[in-house]
């Protein structure tokens, strides 16, 4: 509730406005505080008020044991493409579109008057149900706002998931950033969802980073890929192990460990420290030796790489011994390479935790060796 009273003194703080006009007390104003034209095209809030709404909210929070989730949309939970931009090889996907009229059951979407097509993320309804379940969510795109509520016509047409909270590019206060700030939830309670961590520059620690959906192929151009899309595979992301699903199974455990003792008061807790705790899972109980990754006068536990495993809950050490588990090397010859073979210990190219650190759970050491590695670069030369 927006505040109805004015101060013990008998003034009004103005607390925002509509227009011009504070709406408690009507009189003239001059814009300032934050736009909240997503809710309404004139309302604009104080920084005092902003606080007062979102302090008073985590009572609301604590009784319904729900969290914020914001949700970016454009590869996160949906691929569009121009129609203009379709290759040959994939026509067929416009004898596999459905309609508009009732677009519950369906994935592909024309949309003739935006010359646009849509394809939904395997697994995106199933994810938004039970997410709903735990979180107040928001949609939050740099896209343009006829466009970004066109998109949550096709993700919620009942609109049970989001209501009023879609923001688009044209409601945020940085230009090319997102930021929290038009968010009326308290940044202790809220996490993010997005394929792009740049664009939340303030909020890395609220922030699950999820592999892009590249369904056609104009996206793969987009970010210079050179592999096929899925559409032109006529292939799709996997429904139960697809990167929605993995998300939910993080959402979930953070969620789960906010909400732990059901009596503790939760304006003291932080769900970035939840999601930390979750993250530590992901390569606990292993320890890994680094081999010729770092250059030689680095210090080896000031390198990002090795920042990242110990954030995944790895322990990290610069000489081998029996209780090593994983040697990252980038070629064979290294004397510790040589030794992990004989050890039988396993030997790993580093895209072996910036994988577990991206999807979010620990990944097959076979995807990632120094043979792979190889075959790889070799790919690529040609």
């Amino acid at each position: 509730m927006l505040a109805e009273a004015s101060s013990s003194k008998g003034e009004c703080e103005h607390p925002g406005s509509f227009g011009n006009m504070c709406f408690v007390c009507g009189q003239k104003l001059e814009e300032t505080g934050v736009s909240f034209r997503y809710i309404h095209k004139e309302m604009r809030l104080n920084q005092d008020e902003i606080s007062r709404l979102r302090d008073s909210d985590m009572g609301f929070l604590q009784r319904q044991r729900k969290l914020y989730l914001v949700l970016d949309l454009d590869h996160t939970l949906l691929n569009s493409t121009i129609l203009r931009d379709l290759k040959p090889e994939e026509e067929y996907l416009n004898s596999h579109t459905h309609s508009l009229q009732d677009v519950s059951g369906g994935s592909l979407f024309k949309m003739e008057f935006m010359h646009m097509m849509t394809k939904l993320r395997p697994f995106v309804h199933s994810f938004l149900k039970e997410a709903s379940e735990m979180f107040v969510m928001y949609i939050y795109t740099m896209g343009d706002r006829p466009y970004a509520r066109q998109m949550a016509k096709l993700l919620d047409p009942k609109g049970e998931y989001f209501g009023d909270r879609i923001i688009s590019r044209d409601d945020g206060t940085v230009r090319h950033q997102k930021s929290l700030d038009v968010v009326l939830g308290q940044e202790s309670a809220v996490l993010i969802l997005d394929d792009t961590e740049n664009a939340w520059p303030n909020h890395k620690d609220n922030l699950i980073v999820i592999e892009r959906y590249h369904f056609f192929a104009s996206s793969c151009r987009q970010f210079d890929h050179k592999y096929k899309s899925l559409s032109e595979l006529k292939s799709d992301e996997s429904e139960p192990d697809g990167a929605l699903a993995t998300v939910l199974k993080v959402l979930k455990q953070a969620h789960a460990l906010f909400f732990e003792n059901v009596d503790e008061d939760i304006s003291n807790k932080d769900v970035r420290l939840m999601l930390k705790q979750v993250r530590k899972e992901i390569l606990k109980g292993f320890k890994v030796v680094f081999s010729r990754v770092f250059p030689t006068k680095a210090k080896p536990e000031d390198h990002p790489l090795w920042k990242m495993a110990e954030d995944l809950g790895a322990t990290c050490a610069t000489e081998v011994d029996a209780s090593v588990t994983h040697v990252v090397a980038m070629e064979m010859g290294t004397e510790k390479a040589r030794w992990a073979v004989r050890e039988k210990k396993f030997v790993v190219h580093r895209g072996w935790i910036d994988a577990a650190n991206y999807l979010w759970k620990k990944q097959p050491e076979e995807n990632f060796s120094l043979e792979q590695l190889k075959k790889q670069q070799g790919t690529e030369e040609e």
